[in-house]
Protein backbone atom coordinates (compact mmCIF):
# COMPACT_ATOMS: atom_id res chain seq x y z
CA UNK A 1 0.00 0.00 0.00
CA UNK A 2 0.93 3.64 -0.34
CA UNK A 3 -0.21 6.67 1.64
CA UNK A 4 -0.45 10.05 -0.05
CA UNK A 5 -0.48 13.59 1.35
CA UNK A 6 -1.07 16.63 -0.86
CA UNK A 7 0.17 20.12 -0.13
CA UNK A 8 0.65 23.46 -1.87
CA UNK A 9 -2.94 24.52 -2.39
CA UNK A 10 -4.13 28.02 -1.67
CA UNK A 11 -5.61 31.20 -3.08
CA UNK A 12 -4.18 32.67 -6.26
CA UNK A 13 -5.30 35.31 -8.74
CA UNK A 14 -6.28 34.39 -12.28
CA UNK A 15 -3.19 34.15 -14.46
CA UNK A 16 -1.02 33.14 -11.54
CA UNK A 17 0.81 29.92 -10.79
CA UNK A 18 0.80 27.31 -8.09
CA UNK A 19 2.68 24.06 -7.54
CA UNK A 20 1.06 21.15 -5.78
CA UNK A 21 3.06 18.38 -4.18
CA UNK A 22 2.05 14.88 -3.20
CA UNK A 23 4.31 13.04 -0.79
CA UNK A 24 4.05 9.26 -0.78
CA UNK A 25 5.04 6.76 1.85
CA UNK A 26 6.87 3.51 1.32
CA UNK A 27 9.79 2.34 -0.76
CA UNK A 28 7.74 1.17 -3.74
CA UNK A 29 6.57 4.58 -4.97
CA UNK A 30 8.14 3.95 -8.36
CA UNK A 31 5.89 0.93 -8.89
CA UNK A 32 2.82 3.17 -9.14
CA UNK A 33 1.65 5.38 -11.92
CA UNK A 34 0.28 8.58 -10.42
CA UNK A 35 -2.60 10.86 -11.24
CA UNK A 36 -4.08 14.19 -10.29
CA UNK A 37 -7.83 14.71 -10.10
CA UNK A 38 -9.96 17.63 -9.03
CA UNK A 39 -13.46 18.07 -7.72
CA UNK A 40 -15.46 21.27 -7.58
CA UNK A 41 -18.50 21.61 -5.28
CA UNK A 42 -21.48 19.69 -6.62
CA UNK A 43 -19.48 18.19 -9.48
CA UNK A 44 -17.94 14.81 -10.17
CA UNK A 45 -14.27 14.11 -9.68
CA UNK A 46 -12.42 15.05 -12.87
CA UNK A 47 -9.22 13.69 -14.37
CA UNK A 48 -6.46 16.28 -14.63
CA UNK A 49 -3.18 14.54 -15.43
CA UNK A 50 -1.27 11.31 -14.96
CA UNK A 51 2.32 10.14 -15.18
CA UNK A 52 3.87 6.73 -15.73
CA UNK A 53 6.00 4.88 -13.19
CA UNK A 54 9.28 6.13 -14.60
CA UNK A 55 7.94 9.56 -15.48
CA UNK A 56 8.51 8.97 -19.17
CA UNK A 57 4.88 9.29 -20.23
CA UNK A 58 2.32 11.89 -19.25
CA UNK A 59 -1.25 12.65 -20.19
CA UNK A 60 -3.47 15.67 -19.58
CA UNK A 61 -7.08 16.64 -19.73
CA UNK A 62 -7.80 18.95 -22.64
CA UNK A 63 -8.84 21.68 -20.22
CA UNK A 64 -5.33 21.93 -18.74
CA UNK A 65 -3.05 21.09 -21.68
CA UNK A 66 -0.37 23.69 -22.15
CA UNK A 67 -0.94 25.12 -18.68
CA UNK A 68 -0.31 22.27 -16.23
CA UNK A 69 2.71 19.99 -15.96
CA UNK A 70 2.85 16.77 -13.98
CA UNK A 71 6.22 15.45 -12.87
CA UNK A 72 7.68 13.08 -10.33
CA UNK A 73 10.85 12.57 -8.35
CA UNK A 74 11.00 8.92 -7.38
CA UNK A 75 14.04 9.50 -5.18
CA UNK A 76 11.90 11.86 -3.09
CA UNK A 77 8.69 9.80 -3.34
CA UNK A 78 6.92 12.89 -4.60
CA UNK A 79 4.70 13.81 -7.53
CA UNK A 80 4.08 17.43 -8.54
CA UNK A 81 1.53 19.40 -10.45
CA UNK A 82 2.80 22.73 -11.74
CA UNK A 83 -0.18 24.91 -12.60
CA UNK A 84 0.35 28.03 -14.70
CA UNK A 85 -2.05 30.53 -16.22
CA UNK A 86 -4.66 29.58 -13.67
CA UNK A 87 -8.32 30.30 -14.38
CA UNK A 88 -11.28 30.62 -12.02
CA UNK A 89 -12.66 27.38 -13.45
CA UNK A 90 -9.59 25.59 -12.05
CA UNK A 91 -10.98 26.16 -8.56
CA UNK A 92 -11.45 22.77 -6.91
CA UNK A 93 -10.10 20.36 -4.36
CA UNK A 94 -7.14 18.62 -5.97
CA UNK A 95 -6.33 15.01 -5.18
CA UNK A 96 -3.36 12.86 -6.02
CA UNK A 97 -3.84 9.14 -6.49
CA UNK A 98 -1.84 6.00 -7.20
CA UNK A 99 -2.74 3.18 -9.56
CA UNK A 100 -1.42 -0.31 -10.16
CA UNK A 101 -2.11 0.10 -13.86
CA UNK A 102 0.49 1.48 -16.24
CA UNK A 103 -1.63 4.63 -16.64
CA UNK A 104 -5.10 5.58 -15.53
CA UNK A 105 -7.54 8.14 -16.87
CA UNK A 106 -10.54 7.44 -14.65
CA UNK A 107 -10.96 7.66 -10.90
CA UNK A 108 -11.98 3.99 -10.79
CA UNK A 109 -8.48 3.04 -11.97
CA UNK A 110 -6.92 4.38 -8.77
CA UNK A 111 -6.87 2.45 -5.52
CA UNK A 112 -5.05 4.97 -3.31
CA UNK A 113 -5.95 8.61 -2.68
CA UNK A 114 -4.71 11.57 -0.73
CA UNK A 115 -6.92 13.80 1.39
CA UNK A 116 -7.00 16.65 -1.11
CA UNK A 117 -5.82 20.24 -1.12
CA UNK A 118 -7.96 23.27 -1.94
CA UNK A 119 -7.06 25.48 -4.89
CA UNK A 120 -9.02 28.70 -5.29
CA UNK A 121 -8.47 30.99 -8.26
CA UNK A 122 -9.96 34.45 -7.97
CA UNK A 123 -11.04 36.59 -10.91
Amino acid sequence: QVQLVESGGGLVQAGGSLRLSCAASGRTFSSYAMGWFRQAPGKAREFVACISRSGGRTSYADSVKGRFTISRDNAKNTVYLQMNSLKPEDTAVYYCAATDYALGYSAVDYAYWGQGTQVTVSS
